[in-house]
């Protein structure tokens, strides 16, 4: 039997046009597909159980979440990490984070190939306008659909897990008691080795590093002179919060994303649907970000169900509650979150520390500082324990989300990706980290240049 790629042609700009198939009818349905047409990547799903196919471009441009994972909502293609909702044209007609009465902007939409067609069992797509007003008849030939090819990314620069800027930063290794009196651990800090020992109660790097020291009871580590402080929290040291440390997790994912999500307050109703989210609380309403030495702070109220609250199995208070949320950043990876619950008196603080192993590999640490309902200093271990089992699963969405990013990094460059009003944090984190590397190149500019002039 014969076989048939494509039916195109090579125009004088140098786009390729025809009708290209990419999959045999009966293999779309609801549930998007990948697939490629003259090297670009596309998603091909029904809106509905047997509709027309519709093909989009294969990332949202929000968060250049791969589409190929999203799910279809009311006819629409619905993008798992915030919600953005899709029609056949690929206009963007949903964005729950602005509210009922919020306009998408125009550059929201994704594109869509010139034509889409069943022909003979087959899908077939055409990128560009072709004269062929519809694709072959395949005949006796079977079409062989082209690889999908790697989905386009940001086109400025990415902030990743080996970036030079790293060398001057403080970076958590382990935690304090993964190192103990005369013993020594080996780790992984942006692509290489180190082996760190405690002796005589003193912390030794066999590679040279610019300094290690111990704090928030975590091991830390600069390879080169830091350009900021560790960050300071004043939890770790105040008797009224008891302490609890989560497993160290590993993720895939590069750690700027990860920092990108733990600031992000608008993917909570999606991602996390199951555990923190409020499925009918998906408007984030306006906040103000302060920029601070290497960083920056953001009050926020959010509201939360909380059903870990005594008071709501006594009906003394309801499970829909208030908290004052507090975000605060240090370049290039430490962070911290104090929500503080308006009803109740209680107070949980995050502390989000993020070792860079490798280019594909990321260490996170995640401490809990916890002061029970109406202040109380007291915590039953039992109540601990939820506390640590709760937040490992909330974390465990997040990783699992993180995980289909297929990101390298994150985005520098604001107009790589498409930031609405929830994004304040998100263009802050990308801003903080961005000047963080302009200011570490040209340390070693001027280090480089004085070396020169004494040698």
């Amino acid at each position: 039997m014969a076989i048939s790629r494509t039916a195109s042609s090579r125009t004088r700009t140098g786009t390729t046009s025809g009708w290209y198939p990419v999959a045999r009818s009966d293999e779309v349905g609801t549930t998007p597909r990948s697939v490629g047409a003259a090297g670009q990547a596309y998603v091909v799903v029904r809106l509905r159980p047997g509709a027309e196919v519709t093909a989009l471009s294969a990332r949202c441009p929000h968060r250049l979440v791969p589409l190929a994972t999203a799910t279809v909502v009311d006819c629409r293609l619905q993008c798992p990490y915030h919600g953005w909702q899709f029609n056949a044209e690929g206009r963007c007609v949903e964005i729950p984070s602005l509210g009922a009465d919020g306009a998408p902007p125009p550059r929201a939409d994704v594109s869509a190939p010139w034509a889409v067609e069943e022909r003979d069992g087959w899908v077939w797509l055409a990128p560009d306008r072709t004269p062929a007003a519809r694709p072959p008849r395949t005949g006796a030939t079977t079409p062989v659909p082209e690889p999908v090819p790697a989905l386009p990314g940001p086109r400025g620069p990415v902030f990743g897990n080996l970036d030079p800027a790293l060398e001057h930063a403080w970076h958590p290794i382990a935690l304090a008691g993964e190192l103990l009196e005369g013993g020594y651990a080996q780790v992984r800090l942006l692509g290489r080795t180190w082996t760190v020992h405690r002796r005589d109660g003193a912390l030794v790097a066999e590679r040279p590093a610019w300094g290690v020291a111990e704090r928030h009871g975590v091991i830390w580590l600069a390879p080169a002179e830091p350009q900021h402080d560790l960050l300071d929290v004043p939890e770790t040291t105040d008797p009224r919060f008891t302490t609890a440390w989560l497993l160290p997790a590993r993720s895939i994912s590069p750690a700027g994303p990860l920092a990108d999500n733990f600031l992000d307050v608008a993917h909570f109703p999606f991602v996390h649907a199951a555990t923190i989210g409020a499925a009918d609380e998906q408007e984030v309403p306006p906040y103000d970000v302060t920029a601070e030495p290497g960083g920056f702070t953001s009050v926020q109220e959010q509201w939360f169900d909380n059903p870990a609250d005594p008071g709501v199995a006594r009906g003394e208070r309801p499970l829909r509650q208030r908290r004052r949320a507090t975000y605060v950043h240090r370049a290039p990876f430490q962070l911290v979150l104090r929500l503080e619950e308006l009803d109740t008196g209680a107070v949980k603080t995050l502390l989000f520390l993020l070792q860079p192993e490798d280019g594909d590999s990321t260490r996170i640490y995640t401490c809990l500082l916890l002061r029970g309902v109406d202040g109380a200093a007291v915590i039953p271990k039992d109540v601990v324990a939820a506390e640590v089992a709760f937040e490992e699963a909330v974390l465990a969405e997040d990783l699992a989300q993180q995980a289909v990013m297929d990101s390298a990094g994150l985005p520098l460059l604001l107009r790589d990706e498409l930031h609405v009003r929830a994004d304040r944090l998100g263009v802050a984190l990308r801003r903080t980290l961005a000047d963080f590397a302009a200011d570490c190149a040209a340390a070693d500019q001027a280090a480089a240049l004085q070396q020169r002039a004494t040698a």
